[in-house]
C-alpha cells in the first residue's frame, strides 16, 4: 500500500504560527517583566518578539513542509 505524503496547506501553518506565537510571546512578556520590572519594556519587548518570530517560524514551518523525512 502506498502512503500519500500530503503538504501542509498554507491556512494551517499560518493557525500553528499564530497559535504559538501567542504563547511564546506571553511567555516573553512575563519573563521580560520579571527581569525589568517595567511593564511597558515587557510589551515592547514582546511586540518585537512576536512580529519577528512569526515571519520566522511561518517559513521554517514551510520549509520543514518540504522534507519527506517522517512523513
Amino acid at each position: 500500500m502506498e502512503t500519500e505524503i500530503k503538504e501542509e496547506k498554507i491556512k494551517r501553518s499560518i493557525a500553528k504560527t499564530a497559535s504559538w506565537r501567542i504563547v511564546g510571546t506571553i511567555s516573553t512578556v512575563v519573563i521580560s517583566y520579571i527581569i525589568t520590572g517595567t511593564m511597558a519594556l515587557a510589551f515592547s519587548i514582546g511586540f518585537v518578539e512576536l512580529i519577528s518570530k512569526l515571519v520566522l517560524y511561518f517559513f521554517h514551518e514551510r520549509a520543514w513542509n518540504k522534507v519527506k523525512w517522517g512523513k
